[in-house]
C-alpha cells in the first residue's frame, strides 16, 4: 500500500524519491486496558499475544486466522484405532483352538490392549505420568509430570498445574481423579464410567501397581475442579435418593393394600369405617353431608366398576393380577366389596389439589402414561427441565424434571424468576441450544417472559400450563387463536385480535416513531436492511456520526432475541465483511486523487488540510463505527460463553464453530480499524511534512502577531500557524466523527511522534553547513515551539505534547544556553543533565556549535577515547520505526443500547429506518395479507 524506499544517509524525505509521509508499520493490537496514557515498550511487549500456538505442552492464546483447525480435536482418534487393530488380532488369534460356546467372558467382552489399559503411563517411559486436563484448558490433552513410588496424589497436582500454567494460590481447588472409563463410537471418544477422588496422601503409581480396571475399559488419572467433582457426586446421591424414596412409597402402597385384601370376610360397613380412616386432606374438611354424598359415591362405585380400567390402573400400580381370579372376585359378595374399596382408593388418589405457595406445571399432554406426573413444582428459583442421562450428569446443572421423549435433550428449557425491589413473580423461560420449546404455541428462539396461564411445549410430546397460584390469571394470551405472520404484520396488524382498525394502525404508528432503541424485520429482508444502512452512512448531512454502528448493534440485537441462534455469527460476519468493503473502496479512491498518482503533473505536490480532512472524513467515521461495534461484539460474545458455560454445552462442535467465526468478524473489525488509523495519519503527517520546517526557520520576533494573545489561531506568528492549522482541523475532525478519546490521543500522539522526529532530524542535519547552531537561532526556535506546546495546552493535549516533544525540547534548552555558561560544562556534565540525547547526538551538537569566527571548541566537550567507537557507529538521525503501537480501548464507549437516544437526528434516521422495513414487508405479503392502511412518517 505503501511505496517505500530506504536509502543510506540522511532520512530527510525530499532526497529519498518517494511520498512523503510516516513510514507505519502494523500496529500491534492489544484488548487489555490502558495502564497509563502512552506505556513504555517494555509494557507494551509482554501483554502482546499477536502469536499462538497449540500444542501438548504448552498452552498460549492464539490470534483467530482464516483458516485454523478444530480446536476440540482428542488424541482419542488415535487410542480408538490402535484399540481396533489390536482387540481384532487377539480375537482372531483366540477364536482358532477353541469353539465359540468355550470361549471365556473376558474372551466375550471387548479386551483392550495392555498398553492401553493404563492411559495415564508408558512402560517405554517409566517415571513419567500423564494427567489429562480437559477441565482445565480445553484442547490440551495432557501433561507429563515426573512421578515415582513414593510420589502422593498432591504434589503430582501441583506439578501439572505449574505445566498448565494455573496460579499456585488456585491449586487447592483441583483434585487428582482415578477415572475408568473406554472408548466408544466410531470417533473414538472417551467415555467415563467411574471417578473417584485420589487422596492427598494416596500414590498413584502405586494404585496402578495393585488395583487394575477391569476387561474392557481403561484407566486415567485426570485433574478436575473440586467444585465439578461435588456437584457430580451430589446429582448422583439425589437420583439415588429419588429412586429410593419411589421405591418405599411403592412398598408402602403394597403393604397398605395387602392389609386391605387380608381383611377375611369383613362385613361392607366396617370397610367403610376403615376406608374413612384413611382420609386425605380434603377430605378431613368436608361436613357431614359431604360424608352422605361420599358413601353414595362409593356405592356408585362398587355398583359401575369397569374390570378394563380397574386392570389399567392395577397394572400401572404393579399389581399384577390373574383375569380369572378377578372374575371370580366380582361373583361373591366379600370380593365386591375388597373391590369397590380399592377403586374407591384410586379414585381418592385422584383428588388432587395444586399447590397454593409455589408456582407449578400442569401436564396437559405427556409421553409415558406409566410415569409421567399431572403436577410438577417450581420449589426454586430457577427450575430445569431436561432427559435423565448418565453423560448429563457429568457437567452442568442440576436438572429438576426428568422427561422420557425421545426429542428432549438432556438441558432442554429453562425457566427462572427474576425478584426485583420494583417487580416481583417475574418469570422467564429460555430453550437450550438446538431445543424445540414453543410458547402459546410459536416456537420459541430466545427467552421470553412467562405469565401464568401460558402454553409451554417441550418437543413434539409434552404441553405444559404454568401455573402461579399467588397471581391473579388474566386472558390467556393463546384465546383465541389468533391468525398472525411474523414481522410487523405479525405484530402489529392482526385483524383477528380484537382491536378497531385504528387501534392497529395507531400501534404500527407507535412503534415507528418510538425512541425505545428496537428494529425488528424478518431474517429474509437482513440484507436489504444492511445495504440500507450503508447508504445512509454515505449521507455527509447526518449530524448523529454513529448511527451506523447503532443501526448494526440493533441488528445484533434483534438477533439475539428473536432469531435462531446460529444467526448472530453469520450476521456478525455479514456486517464486519460489508464495512471492510466499504472501507477498502474508500481508501482506493483516496490514493487515486493523490497529485503523484494524477495524470496532470502541473499539479501541486500536496493537498492542503481543508481537502486531506474532507477526504479522511469517511475513513475516520468508519474507524469510530467500528470501534463502537467491535466492543459491542466482544460484549455479546462475553455473555454467549457465559450462557453455554452455563448450560454446560461450551464443548459443543456446533457453538465452538459459532465462536470461531465471531472471532473471525472480530478480527475484520480489528482489521478496518488498524487500516483506518494508519491511512489517516499518514495523509496527515504527509501534509505536516510541508509545514514543520517553518517552526526551525522563521523568526517569531518579526512577525506584526502580538506573542501575549495566542488562544486564537490568527493572532500566531507565521511560522507556527501552517503547523498549528494542521493539529486544528485534525481535532475538530475527530470531535466530528465521535472518535472514541482513546483513539484521539493517540492519533495527536502519531502526529506529534512524527513531528518531533522530523524537526529533530532536519535540526541535525543543518549542523552540518552554515553556522545554525547559535544561542540566537536556539531563542527563536525555542519561541515556536513554547508557542505551539501552550497553544496545544490549552486545547487539553499538552500532557501528550510534552512527552513526544522531549527530545527536541532538551536539544533546543541545550542550544540556547548562553556561550559563557556554555563554555563551563564539560562532557560529563552533558552527559548528565541532558540523558535525552544520546553520545553521538550530542557530539554532533557540541562539535557544530559555532562559538564565533576562528574560535573552535574547548577540548573538554570531546567525549572520552571508550565512547569515541560506540558514537562512530551511532547514527544521530531519529528512526520513524519506533512510532508507539496502536492500542484499542476497553472502556469509556459512546454507544449504549440501554438507553433511550434523545438524539433528534438519530431518531428521525431511525423512524425512517423502519418506515422501510414496514414497507418492504408489506410488498413481500400477499395481497389479501397486506394493512389496508398507511403508516404515515412524521419526519
Amino acid at each position: 500500500m505503501f511505496h517505500e524506499e530506504k536509502k543510506e544517509g540522511s532520512p530527510r524525505f525530499g532526497k529519498l524519491h518517494f511520498p512523503v509521509g510516516l513510514w507505519i508499520n502494523s500496529p500491534k493490537k492489544h484488548f487489555a486496558k490502558l495502564g497509563r496514557r502512552w506505556p513504555s515498550v517494555g509494557s507494551i511487549k509482554s501483554t502482546s499475544s499477536d502469536t499462538a500456538s497449540r500444542c501438548n505442552e504448552t498452552v498460549e492464546l492464539r490470534q483467530p486466522t482464516r483458516n485454523k483447525n478444530n480446536r476440540h480435536k482428542r488424541l482419542s482418534n488415535i487410542f480408538h484405532r490402535g484399540t481396533i487393530l489390536m482387540t481384532g488380532s487377539i480375537s482372531a488369534g483366540s477364536a482358532a483352538g477353541r469353539w465359540a460356546s468355550e470361549k471365556k467372558l473376558s474372551e466375550i467382552i471387548d479386551s483392550v490392549p495392555e498398553d492401553l489399559v493404563e492411559l495415564s503411563s508408558q512402560k517405554n517411559l517409566p517415571g513419567i505420568l500423564k494427567i489429562f486436563g480437559d477441565d482445565i484448558s480445553s484442547g490440551t490433552n495432557y501433561k507429563s509430570v515426573l512421578a515415582t513410588p513414593r510420589s502422593m496424589a498432591r504434589e503430582l497436582v501441583k506439578e501439572a498445574l505449574e505445566r498448565y500454567a494455573v496460579a499456585s494460590s488456585d491449586t487447592e481447588a483441583f483434585v487428582l481423579c482415578d477415572v475408568v472409563g473406554r472408548f466408544v463410537g466410531h470417533e473414538g471418544e472417551w467415555k467415563m464410567e467411574y471417578l473417584r477422588i485420589v487422596g492427598d496422601h494416596e500414590r498413584p503409581l502405586v494404585l496402578q501397581e495393585m488395583w487394575k480396571p477391569k476387561a474392557g475399559f481403561s484407566r486415567r488419572f485426570e485433574i478436575r475442579r473440586m467444585q465439578e467433582v461435588e456437584k457430580m457426586t451430589t446429582a448422583e446421591n439425589i437420583e439415588t435418593a429419588g429412586e429410593h424414596r419411589i421405591n418405599a412409597q411403592a412398598q408402602k402402597l403394597q403393604k397398605s393394600r395387602s392389609r386391605a385384601a387380608s381383611g377375611g370376610n369383613a362385613q361392607v360397613s366396617e370397610k367403610e369405617d376403615s376406608i374413612s380412616l384413611r382420609r386425605s386432606i380434603s377430605d378431613i374438611n368436608l361436613n357431614t353431608k359431604k360424608r352422605r354424598e361420599r358413601k353414595s359415591i362409593k356405592s356408585m362405585v362398587a355398583n359401575d366398576t369397569d374390570p378394563g380400567r380397574e386392570e389399567e390402573i392395577n397394572q400401572k400400580d404393579g399389581i399384577m393380577q390373574n383375569s380369572t381370579v378377578r372374575n371370580s372376585s366380582i361373583d361373591c359378595p366379600e370380593s365386591s366389596a375388597d373391590q369397590m374399596n380399592l377403586d374407591f382408593e384410586h379414585l381418592t388418589q385422584f383428588l388432587i389439589q395444586p399447590p397454593s405457595e409455589h408456582p407449578y406445571f400442569l401436564l396437559l399432554q405427556g409421553y409415558n402414561k406409566n410415569v409421567d406426573f399431572v403436577i410438577y413444582v417450581m420449589t426454586r428459583k430457577k427450575h430445569l427441565f431436561g432427559k435423565s442421562e448418565k453423560a448429563s450428569r457429568d457437567k452442568g446443572h442440576y436438572v429438576d424434571t426428568f422427561l422420557s421423549a425421545p426429542d428432549i435433550l438432556p438441558r432442554h428449557c429453562c425457566v427462572w424468576r427474576l425478584d426485583s425491589s420494583t417487580q416481583k413473580n417475574i418469570v422467564r423461560v429460555r430453550p437450550y441450544r438446538g431445543a424445540l420449546v414453543t410458547h402459546n404455541g410459536r416456537v420459541l428462539q430466545r427467552e421470553a417472559e412467562l405469565h401464568t396461564g401460558d402454553l409451554l411445549g417441550l418437543g413434539e410430546h409434552f404441553l405444559f400450563m404454568y401455573k402461579d397460584p399467588r397471581i391473579t390469571q388474566t386472558r390467556p394470551a393463546w384465546l383465541p387463536q389468533s391468525w398472525s405472520t411474523s414481522g410487523l404484520s405479525g405484530a402489529f396488524s392482526c385483524q383477528m385480535c380484537g382491536r378497531s382498525l385504528q387501534e392497529r394502525q395507531e400501534a404500527v404508528q407507535a412503534y415507528i416513531e418510538s425512541r425505545e432503541l428496537i428494529l425488528q424485520y424478518r431474517s429474509q429482508e437482513e440484507d436489504a436492511v444492511l445495504k440500507e444502512i450503508i447508504e445512509k452512512s454515505r449521507n455527509s448531512k447526518v449530524e448523529f456520526k454513529l448511527s451506523p454502528a447503532y443501526f448494526f448493534s440493533l441488528c445484533i440485537e434483534h438477533s439475539t432475541q428473536a432469531l435462531d441462534p446460529g444467526h448472530f455469527p453469520k450476521l456478525v460476519m455479514k456486517i464486519a465483511t460489508i464495512i471492510k468493503e466499504v472501507v477498502w473502496e474508500k481508501i482506493k479512491e483516496i490514493g487515486d486523487k493523490q497529485p503523484e498518482n494524477q495524470q496532470d503533473k502541473n499539479l501541486g505536490s500536496t493537498l492542503g488540510i481543508e481537502e486531506v480532512a474532507s477526504d479522511l472524513r469517511p475513513l475516520m467515521l468508519w474507524m469510530a463505527n467500528s470501534m463502537e461495534l467491535l466492543n459491542f461484539v466482544q460484549r455479546k460474545i462475553l455473555d454467549m460463553e457465559k450462557e453455554w458455560e452455563s448450560e454446560g454445552s461450551s464443548q459443543d462442535a456446533l457453538l465452538s464453530s459459532d465462536l470461531e467465526a465471531c472471532e473471525e468478524s472480530m478480527a475484520l473489525l480489528d482489521e478496518v480499524i488498524m487500516y483506518t488509523f494508519q491511512q489517516c495519519v499518514y495523509y496527515l503527517t504527509k501534509t505536516l511534512y510541508t509545514a514543520l520546517p517553518a517552526l526551525l526557520e522563521s523568526n517569531p520576533f518579526t512577525d506584526p502577531g502580538s506573542l501575549s494573545d495566542v488562544s486564537e489561531l490568527n493572532n500566531m506568528p507565521e511560522g507556527t500557524r501552517g503547523t498549528l492549522a494542521i493539529y486544528q482541523a485534525t481535532l475538530d475532525l475527530t470531535r466530528e466523527c465521535e472518535l472514541h478519546p482513546d483513539l484521539v490521543s493517540q492519533t495527536f500522539g502519531y502526529l506529534f511522534f512524527f513531528s518531533n522526529a522530523s524537526l529533530f532530524n532536519t535540526l541535525m542535519e543543518k549542523g552540518n553547513g552554515e553556522p545554525f547552531y547559535q544561542w540566537s537561532k536556539a531563542v527563536q526556535i525555542r519561541t515556536n515551539l513554547d508557542l505551539v506546546l501552550d497553544w496545544l495546552q490549552g486545547i487539553g493535549l499538552g500532557d501528550i505534547a510534552a512527552e513526544f516533544f522531549r527530545k527536541l525540547s532538551t536539544t533546543v534548552n541545550l542550544l540556547c544556553i548562553p556561550k559563557t555558561s556554555l563554555l563551563k560544562l564539560s562532557w560529563s556534565n552533558f552527559r548528565s543533565e541532558y540523558p535525552a540525547l544520546n553520545s553521538a547526538q550530542l557530539n554532533h551538537l557540541l562539535k557544530n556549535y559555532h562559538l564565533g569566527v576562528g574560535r573552535s571548541h574547548p577540548a573538554f566537550w570531546d567525549p572520552p577515547e571508550e565512547e569515541k567507537v560506540e558514537i562512530t557507529n551511532t547514527d544521530i538521525f531519529e528512526s520513524f520505526t519506533d512510532h508507539p503501537p496502536l492500542i484499542l480501548p476497553c472502556d469509556n464507549f459512546r454507544m449504549q443500547l440501554s438507553q433511550p437516544m434523545i438524539n433528534d437526528d438519530f431518531h428521525k434516521q431511525l423512524c425512517q429506518l423502519r418506515r422501510f422495513v414496514w414497507d418492504l414487508e408489506q410488498k413481500t405479503l400477499p395481497a389479501n395479507q397486506r394493512s389496508i392502511y398507511r403508516v404515515e412518517t412524521n419526519h
